[in-house]
């Protein structure tokens, strides 16, 4: 028995002209994400992937399911299944069916057969072959009973050029598109539950993801440090290799404290954040910048107050979660794996000079009055040169 993983794609086959190039960039996705775990081929054909191990290897059990643990978690596949290969004529599917689905059958008490003939040279028409397929499902496994509207599984057989496929159904994958068929862009990566979602939802549509990490040593700790990294692993497993850039902003929160309104402080704060992300990212090629913010959930995230912080920066600032309120934000959070990381009790650098009355609707020219109290341009600048790179590699499959 051959057994495969059918990888399927909803909106680059929706590419017309540019479908190829979307198409080989997933596979390549794919050939890197599995190189790691074992000899699988990546075979494209009829909008759909196919993984299966090369000529001659033979995967166990931990191998086969780290590669659909892969598969669901690429970008640009919306649903996966594992399948068996049988020849297209029905006595071989039929005999193939009983025997790979028994240990399923077995343990549920209602089904119905799917079949989509994507090879029409086929001599039997889709529902012929899922009214036969059943009568034989029905003869062998006598407890089942047909159910076509809420059935406990789907068995779906699919008739394609190189083989009849049968299976169980499918479970959806991480949909989108291709990470890198979007360009690139910078995530400002704290230790909150907001930012690594923004980034995850970039991914999704094609982004690949560099980030920054903004610490302040001694106020933040190494826990708030290493929580972040562990973040940016996290996303990683979606989202491919990470380059983490970590900035210091100890000299500039102290400057301010000292020197500016307190209420101004987290609008000062932000404006040199975003003021620094920017120029990291025109230096690494990103073409914009990614946040975490969700309107109104803070002081610093109400309109006006972005307004304000954007001012920094002449490219565009991608708010994925800005319409979300917290709990679907949360609800995303715990489906990535980030959740409970992010809940580590360890600080950021914007909660350790928090203002008691921070600017809630802020007026710029304010803002930059309260600004040129400190030497903005020198202090950036030396927090750029404080600048450490880690290198984020995600070990796919786990």
């Amino acid at each position: 028995m051959r057994e495969i993983i059918l990888c399927k794609y909803g909106e680059i086959a929706l590419k017309g002209a540019n479908r190829s190039s979307f198409e080989a960039l997933l596979c390549r996705e794919l050939k890197f994400r599995l190189s790691g775990i074992g000899k699988f081929s990546v075979i494209r054909s009829q909008s759909t992937i196919r993984i299966e191990p090369k000529e001659g290897w033979e995967p166990d059990a931990d191998a086969f399911d780290a590669a659909y643990n892969v598969a669901s978690h690429t970008f640009g596949i919306i649903a996966v299944c594992r399948c068996a290969a049988a020849e297209k004529n029905m006595d071989s599917i039929s005999a193939l069916s009983v025997g790979y689905l028994a240990q399923t059958m077995q343990s549920v008490k209602t089904f119905k057969v799917e079949t989509k003939r994507a090879d029409k040279r086929f001599p039997l028409h889709s529902g012929d072959v899922s009214a036969e397929l059943g009568a034989v499902l029905l003869e062998h496994f006598p407890h089942l009973r047909v159910n076509v509207r809420e059935p406990d599984v789907v068995v779906k057989c699919e008739i394609r050029e190189d083989a009849a496929y049968i299976s169980a159904g499918q479970v959806h994958a991480a949909g989108g598109m291709p990470v890198g068929s979007n360009g690139k862009g910078l995530l400002l990566l704290s230790g909150g539950i907001d930012s690594p979602v923004a980034g995850w939802m970039m991914a999704k549509r094609g982004v690949k993801l560099e980030a920054v990490y903004f610490e302040a040593f001694p106020y933040t700790s190494m826990q708030a440090r290493e929580k972040v990294i562990e973040l940016a692993r996290i996303v990683s497993g979606w989202a491919g290799s990470i380059k983490l850039h970590v900035v210091s902003l100890t000299k500039i929160e102290e400057e301010l404290s000292h020197n500016c309104c307190e209420d101004y402080f987290t609008l000062l704060l932000r404006r040199f954040m975003m003021h620094i992300a920017g120029k990291i990212a025109k230096r690494t090629d990103c073409e914009a910048l990614i946040t975490g913010e969700s309107m109104g959930q803070v002081a610093s995230q109400t309109m006006q107050a972005l307004g304000v912080t954007d001012s920094t920066v002449d490219m565009p600032v991608f708010r994925p979660c800005i319409g979300l309120d917290k709990e679907e934000i949360i609800i995303t959070a715990r489906r990535i794996g980030t959740f409970e990381t992010s809940i580590l009790p360890y600080e950021d650098c914007c909660t350790v000079f928090t203002p008691k009355h921070p600017k809630t609707r802020p007026e710029l020219d304010k803002v930059i009055a309260e600004e040129k109290k400190v030497d903005f341009d020198a202090l950036a600048d030396e927090a750029l040169n404080s600048e450490e790179i880690i290198n984020i590699r995600p070990i796919f499959g786990k």
